[in-house]
């Protein structure tokens, strides 16, 4: 008897199973693994989104972490928090503004006021240098006088979110011959970005001392 030959395929076929099948279940199957590698994929450039967002995120903190130093010598909490200065801190930068702007000599003044421009706003740059030079002009054609500013113990020191009223005594020496003169100091300031800007300098009622 002659054995008839067949076909690996027809082996396989599934008792009672067209040729078809065979042909549908591998279409099934690739349709599966095709979509199982779409899948895959997504899921890849998905977990590449997320790594970038997180090293972006751990970028921009490193580059906007602050530390805050304080001064040699200072007390209370230095800080501005949503735009608001702690008294502390206004405290500090009238000190500050006193010291740069109301006691100096011919020797010191021009580096003192170049000190002090460096925390004036941009739009009151002008005014508050034009306002200082006048004051080098008249040292440099009195050599031999000198200020010296101090904040009055005896009055309060009064501020807001824009300015600051600083009750003052002021010591004229020139010639060897002293004269006290008391007034306000009134400081307008603004802050931006978490800095302190200066954006006028006033002296008010000032009036020499009743001896």
């Amino acid at each position: 008897m002659a054995l008839r030959p067949t076909s690996r395929s027809e082996d396989e076929l599934p008792a009672g199973r067209p040729a078809s099948f065979a042909i549908h279940r591998y279409l099934q199957g690739s349709s599966n693994l095709f979509e199982e590698n779409r899948l895959l994929k997504f899921a890849i450039i998905g977990l590449f989104g997320i790594t970038a967002v997180l090293g972006l995120t751990l970028y921009s903190a490193a580059r906007n972490e602050r530390t805050i130093v304080v001064p040699f010598g200072a007390g209370g909490d230095l800080y501005v928090t949503g735009g608001k200065p702690s008294p502390a801190y206004l405290r500090t930068m009238v000190r500050n503004i006193v010291a740069l702007s109301g006691t100096y000599s011919a020797y010191s003044a021009d580096r003192q006021f170049q000190e002090l421009l460096s925390i004036v706003h941009p739009s009151a740059y002008n005014g508050v240098r034009d306002s200082l030079n006048l004051v080098l002009d008249e040292l440099s054609s009195n050599p031999t006088l000198s200020i010296a500013t101090y904040i009055r113990p005896d009055q309060p020191v009064r501020w807001t979110d824009r300015e600051i009223i600083v009750p003052v005594e002021k010591i004229r020496v020139i010639g060897g011959v002293n004269r006290k003169f008391r007034g306000t100091l009134r400081i307008r300031y603004a802050i931006d970005n978490g800095r302190f800007w200066l954006t006028q300098l006033t002296e008010e009622d000032f009036d020499a001392e009743a001896r």
